[in-house]
């Protein structure tokens, strides 16, 4: 029910929110797959973790279910509260920083965790559903990976996200060491990718150089991201 990939550290956590809704197959034969991408997040030295929020029942792209009957059984709110039982486990374990990246449909998780304590910092690729008034809620170092052509999220919709997080600031003991009470601004990265459509940090035509460059790039950000906001905690 949990394909997991692991390195030695018990100390770090990167926190892989499952997809699968609109266009992103998590095990695609064409581009990567979930299995990939949390390797790539284990070599950077991180524990990765990839829990399946859909039990076994992702969406079929093109099958009779239409994305609004699959999505009142696998709606965001419930994979949000999976998220917090399944952080909860790992934190009783002993892990003690924990970030999370979301894919699609585990952008908008991904989004409802940075407005809490339950992760350290995290990264959103392509993201669906995610409002302003999500954003304007945040209390984590945030980045966004977003594509030039996605309906769902586009850049004027990025661009509104960006000045809101331009003047957000929560207190410093939200997301840094106690020492104080200072006010400090939510840390956050917003980057478009040119030329790229919705889905495609995994899924692409591997003879689409753009793409599959863009893809690669992407997941550098991420991992980038990851490392400066939860290797120093």
């Amino acid at each position: 029910m949990i394909p997991t990939t692991q390195h030695e550290s018990k100390f770090k956590v990167v926190f892989k929110c499952t997809f699968t809704t609109l266009d992103v197959v998590p095990y695609s034969s064409n581009g990567e797959t979930f299995g990939n991408i949390a390797d790539k997040v284990a070599q950077a030295g991180f524990y990765a973790v990839v829990p399946d929020f859909f039990y076994g029942d992702p969406y079929v792209v093109n099958s009779s279910r239409t994305i609004p009957e699959w999505l009142k059984t696998h709606g965001t709110d419930k994979g949000f509260e999976d998220a917090k039982t399944f952080i909860s486990a790992l934190k009783k374990e002993g892990i003690h920083a924990v970030g999370a990246g979301g894919f699609c449909w585990g952008g908008k998780v991904v989004v409802q965790l940075a407005k809490t304590d339950f992760t350290k910092a995290t990264v959103l690729l392509h993201p669906s559903w995610v409002t302003l008034d999500d954003i304007k809620a945040v209390k984590v170092p945030i980045s966004i990976l977003a594509a030039e052509l996605d309906n769902g999220t586009p850049p004027a919709l990025l661009n509104q996200f960006e000045d809101a997080l331009s003047k957000h600031k929560v207190p410093k003991t939200d997301f840094q060491s106690p020492i104080n009470s200072a006010i400090l601004q939510v840390k956050n990265f917003i980057k478009i990718f040119p030329k790229v459509k919705h889905g495609w940090t995994v899924r692409y035509n591997e003879s689409d150089v753009t793409t599959v460059e863009a893809a690669k790039e992407a997941h550098k950000d991420m991992l980038l991201w990851l490392s400066k906001y939860l290797k120093k905690n």
